[in-house]
């Protein structure tokens, strides 16, 4: 019974959204240390993103109530079903912010406490109520809280941040419209009953699939760029090139006549883009300082 009552406050957190979040956050951590970080600040660091996320979530969750009552995708959240009360939501998502924010004080920077901060404020009011349902470009700044862990690990570490935390802010800037709008083509439907104009919702596929090269062009070359920046080796740059390639050739699959089919493996290939990248740069830290 116990599962049972916690498990639509877990739902509330999207912990599955979460998790690329942590995957950009713990290089950001060894690349700002040049070393293996503190383990303290690691864990707190980790465990006060998730918290901080899910509470963006979860206050994505209460504002967005009545359009995921008209998504297919949306129609078995928590809030929606009645397993939660958005009192309760908002009880439940203010106590995570507040949980939060103390783990990064006590443990980490003011700055990272202060970025951490203005990523909840920015993704509920700047994202979720300002931008998601009045522009096809809402992912595009809206995504900009899904970068903010890079500099918040990075601030974390340090208290400052480098060109290498912002040129990996970029990549993930640039990374998140191509990931997002992948998925979008999928479920442009469920997007368009819910009146949210997602581009896919609003453009054809062709300019869909332009605006998905212009970003993934900035991406590749922020990757090149953290590589130079963080004067990782040569062997780095071989396997960030392989696995760019790898993503362009998903984005090339669009122009076929099943878009729904390869806009999916897109989707999945730009998240195995972000965790390999991820994993390498720290494997690189690892390397440089046995």
């Amino acid at each position: 019974m116990y599962k049972l009552r916690i498990a639509p406050y877990v739902a509330l957190m999207k912990l599955r959204v979460v998790e690329l979040l942590l995957v950009t956050t713990l290089p950001a951590l060894f690349l700002a240390a040049k070393a293996t970080p503190s383990w303290k600040i690691t864990i707190a660091t980790l465990i006060g993103g998730t918290l901080a996320a899910g509470a963006s979530n979860a206050y994505n969750m209460i504002i967005e109530v009545d359009s995921d009552r008209l998504m297919a995708r949306t129609a078995k959240r928590p809030i929606v079903n009645g397993d939660v009360s958005e009192s309760q939501a908002f009880i439940f998502a203010s106590a995570l912010t507040i949980v939060s924010l103390l783990i990064f004080s006590i443990f980490t920077t003011v700055l990272a406490t202060i970025l951490t901060a203005a990523a909840i404020v920015f993704y509920v009011f700047g994202y979720t109520i300002g931008l998601k349902r009045r522009t096809s470009q809402n992912i595009v700044w809206g995504g900009v809280a899904g970068c903010m862990p890079v500099l918040i690990g990075w601030a974390a570490i340090t208290n400052s941040l480098s060109l290498t935390a912002w040129l990996f802010f970029f990549l993930i800037f640039f990374w998140t419209p191509p990931h997002f709008w992948a998925l979008a083509i999928k479920y442009k439907d469920d997007y368009a009953a819910a009146g949210i104009p997602m581009l896919p919702v609003v453009a054809s596929i062709k300019n869909v699939r332009n605006q998905m090269w212009f970003h993934t062009i900035g991406m590749i070359l922020c990757s090149f760029g953290v590589d130079a920046s963080a004067h990782l080796p040569w062997w780095c740059w071989v396997i960030t090139a392989v696995i760019a390639l790898g993503f362009v050739q998903q984005l090339i699959s669009i122009d076929g006549e099943d878009s729904n089919k390869a806009a999916a493996k897109l989707f999945h290939w730009s998240i195995t883009y972000l965790t390999v990248y991820s994993l390498l740069l720290v494997i690189a830290v690892l390397v440089a300082n046995p």
